[in-house]
């Protein structure tokens, strides 16, 4: 368990509302060196996620990815644009660099699927 992380009850898990998305649009954000726009498809609706993963991975390659996101996030504006959710991802050590990887299905699901 991590030392700087708090931890929490089953209650305070079971708030989140993890879903599967797929990203339907994605480009580089204009006022931001490390940040990604992405238009998400969650089934019921669309939304816009603004992501820290620009240098990591190139908008084109996203397109049609599905990626788990917590849906019920606070809206929060990131450089001018608002974010309605976050998406998930691990960051990996290793000797020569650090890379991010998004959390993404084993198998091709329908969006909006629930996470559990």
């Amino acid at each position: 368990m991590s030392e700087d992380k708090p931890t929490i009850t089953f209650d305070d898990f079971a708030k989140l509302d993890l879903r599967v998305a797929k990203i339907i649009e994605a480009e580089n954000h204009p006022n931001a060196n490390k940040l990604i726009c992405l238009k998400i498809d969650l089934g019921s609706e669309e939304r816009q996620i603004i992501a820290g993963i620009r240098g990591h991975y190139e908008p084109a390659e996203l397109i049609g990815k599905q990626i788990v996101v917590v849906a019920n996030l606070a809206p929060r504006t990131m450089r001018g644009l608002e974010s309605q959710g976050m998406l998930l991802a691990a960051h990996a050590q290793n000797e020569s660099a650090s890379s991010l990887v998004l959390i993404t299905p084993e198998k091709p699901t329908t969006p909006g699927a629930e996470v559990s």
